[in-house]
């Protein structure tokens, strides 16, 4: 009886959530749920666990130097423990491999790009040049290769309804709320407060809203706190202290999502709300296979990446105003 396991080591959010169609399509391939090992930086434990084609999730950081055989035997443990038949890799590190190799899988499946591929059992690789390729489309090429059809390319994830009215009672708010994505794991793409602050003031004067969720880490919690400082208004709720899991009932709860290139704003587009994302400095043509509505400057030139934060200003809350509305009236 095939047994299938699924490893992929990157540790954004918002680069898990564009795999899940890839990890689906290989559930269906094999007409069957699937094992996940991820980062626990992730939390794929708590956004993923309704979805119906993942059955068991488990946790390894991929850590570098010393710890790179601690980690190598902690896979092996796993894939010898569980017994897979099938172990696919959707990047391009050794290490998985190398467990499985050593646990005894009989199919080891990954892009085989540069080294990889002396670890793998499958004989059809992604070319070395492929990791130019965005995660998405070597992932898309790998399922190709080995005869594996993709019905879906978009990110989707369901969240039982139990969950979502669990936290409704400990945070209601009554009437309309939108939320703002306010942070990134890189700062060079946040967008500044005094615009999302000005943003806020042209909705509410719309009456869009009643209340604006600031979704961010605890580790940014200054950006939510700074602007609800220099607002002065009651309509902002500070969401920085919530758990992920009560980040995805935040964003369920919202008409819409408004917020910088992260993880976040990935989430609330796979949970299927309208979600508008800031861009200025980085490219959007890495959205295709989203449903990530981009908003960029004018005269805004895609594929390029300048870690500059300056450029967000480019980017200026009139125009993201009315290209939002203008979305939101067709």
């Amino acid at each position: 009886m095939e047994k299938i396991c699924i490893v992929y080591s990157h540790h954004k959010l918002g680069d898990l959530i564009w795999q899940l169609p890839y990890i689906k399509s290989i559930s269906e391939h094999h007409n069957k749920k699937i094992d996940l090992v991820v980062r626990e930086k992730t939390q794929a434990k708590e956004i993923l666990k309704d979805l119906n084609y993942i059955n068991t999730i488990h946790y390894n950081n991929f850590r570098k130097k010393i710890f790179y055989w601690m980690d190598v035997f902690k896979l092996k443990k796993i894939f010898f423990t569980e017994d897979y038949t099938h172990v696919y890799i959707l990047d391009k590190i050794n290490k998985p491999a190398v467990a499985a190799k050593l646990a005894n899988i009989k199919n080891i499946i990954g892009p085989g790009i540069k080294r990889q591929k002396k670890w793998l059992t499958n004989k059809n690789f992604l070319d070395d040049k492929d990791w130019l390729l965005s995660y998405s489309e070597q992932s898309q090429k790998l399922l190709k290769l080995n005869n594996i059809e993709i019905k879906d390319i978009y990110p989707h994830i369901e969240i039982k309804p139990s969950s979502i009215e669990e936290f409704k009672k400990k945070n209601f708010y009554s009437g309309k709320k939108i939320a703002f994505g306010v942070d990134s794991f890189e700062d060079y793409k946040i967008w500044y407060e005094e615009n999302f602050i000005e943003l806020a003031n042209k909705f509410y004067n719309e009456k869009v809203f009643d209340y604006i969720y600031l979704v961010c880490g605890k580790d940014k919690q200054h950006i939510a706190k700074d602007i609800i400082a220099k607002s002065n208004k009651n309509y902002f709720i500070d969401c920085s202290d919530l758990k992920l899991i009560d980040i995805i009932s935040v964003i369920k709860d919202c008409e819409f999502f408004v917020g910088n290139n992260s993880g976040p704003l990935n989430l609330a587009a796979a949970l299927n709300i309208k979600s508008f994302g800031l861009f200025a400095n980085t490219a959007i043509s890495q959205l295709k296979f989203s449903k990530v509505i981009p908003l960029v400057p004018e005269n805004y030139v895609d594929n390029q990446f300048i870690k500059d934060r300056e450029e967000m200003r480019k980017l200026t809350p009139d125009k993201v105003f009315l290209d939002i509305i203008k979305h939101l009236n067709d």
